[in-house]
């Protein structure tokens, strides 16, 4: 695919684009708090507040997996640290800017308090996720640190395929998503398709880098009934090399590119999610903390103390399932 058809192909999709390899897009989420004071599960697990987040990713077109449950189209990226790149500074205000663009119209929705809308022209959060592999963007110290200096907090997620990438980080992130997606390497090159012959020993190394890393720090399950959901006693194994702050086993979501890989019977319920959460619970040691239901995850952890983000606490205690 070239870069034009790539272009208008993730345009098509509700992409806004902000630079050479850039783009930010609606959350579900956020759309929802506007206009139902509905927050994500971040917000009940973490304090996010959905409506003032900003997802994008600095990485749409660099990737190194192929995951078979991943919602983006494939087969068109690079596999390694990019040559030419958009300026942090340049892409924290495009970005900004987009989302201010896609939520524009919300203002005048009758259903949408104009006080929130009004906030949420102006992110508190940033989630850099979205699509691709964010790591191998080479300016991506720079981003984050650009990001705390407005006052604005950071999630980074990462496949964990590039160690080197995690050893880099400089701030880190406010919190730092480690994708863990199968219990041992077989599953791992059947599920993910790595382009890297070496990746899931990257993968390993990457768990013992971010155990010392110090930031809030999630390992995060995506769990594909039939293929990689079960298998506790060796995902066990993965949490406690990292030993991170919480963990989160999480339903694979039947939607966009996934369906022509996958099928509904590949979706897990929340109570199946929730007996593995369970099962998980006891080969750790790690508590269930929380749940949310709609979105087919648990929240694992040692204390409940660092749930929250500084200044964006909950606007009701979440209960401890315990």
């Amino acid at each position: 695919m070239g870069d034009q058809d790539l272009a208008s192909d993730l345009v098509d999709q509700g992409y806004q684009l902000t630079g050479k390899h850039s783009a930010v897009k609606l959350c579900y989420w956020t759309k929802q708090s506007l206009q139902h004071g509905r927050d994500c599960y971040k917000g009940r697990f973490y304090g996010i507040e959905s409506h003032r987040c900003l997802q994008m990713s600095p990485a749409i077109d660099s990737c190194n997996l192929h995951c078979r449950f991943c919602w983006r189209n494939q087969g068109w990226e690079n596999d390694e640290t990019m040559v030419e790149y958009d300026d942090p500074n340049l892409l924290l205000e495009r970005s900004i800017d987009a989302q201010r663009r896609i939520l524009s119209g919300f203002g005048g929705d009758p259903g949408v308090p104009l006080d929130r809308w009004r906030e949420a022209q102006a992110p508190r959060h940033v989630a850099i996720s979205l699509t691709g592999e964010p790591t191998f963007y080479p300016k991506l110290n720079r981003f984050i640190e650009r990001c705390h200096e407005r006052d604005i907090t950071t999630f980074l997620v990462t496949n964990g395929t590039n160690p080197d990438g995690l050893r880099a980080l400089d701030p880190l992130p406010t919190q730092l998503y480690v994708s863990v997606t199968a219990p041992n390497e077989a599953i791992f090159r059947k599920l993910t398709l790595p382009a890297l012959p070496d990746a899931w020993d990257r993968l390993l190394e990457s768990l013992e880098i971010v155990r010392h890393l110090r930031t809030r720090r999630v390992v995060r399950h995506t769990l594909v009934k039939g293929w990689n959901l079960g298998w506790a006693a060796q995902y066990s194994e993965l949490d406690l090399l990292a030993r991170p702050n919480f963990i989160e086993p999480k339903g694979y979501v039947y939607m966009g590119k996934s369906r022509q890989r996958l099928g509904r019977d590949h979706v897990p319920t929340h109570e199946e999610i929730r007996r593995f959460g369970r099962a998980l619970s006891s080969q750790t040691g790690y508590s269930v903390l929380d749940e949310s239901p709609e979105s087919k995850v648990l929240l694992l952890g040692e204390s409940a103390a660092e749930r929250y983000l500084p200044g964006l606490g909950p606007r009701e205690a979440s209960p401890m399932l315990g």
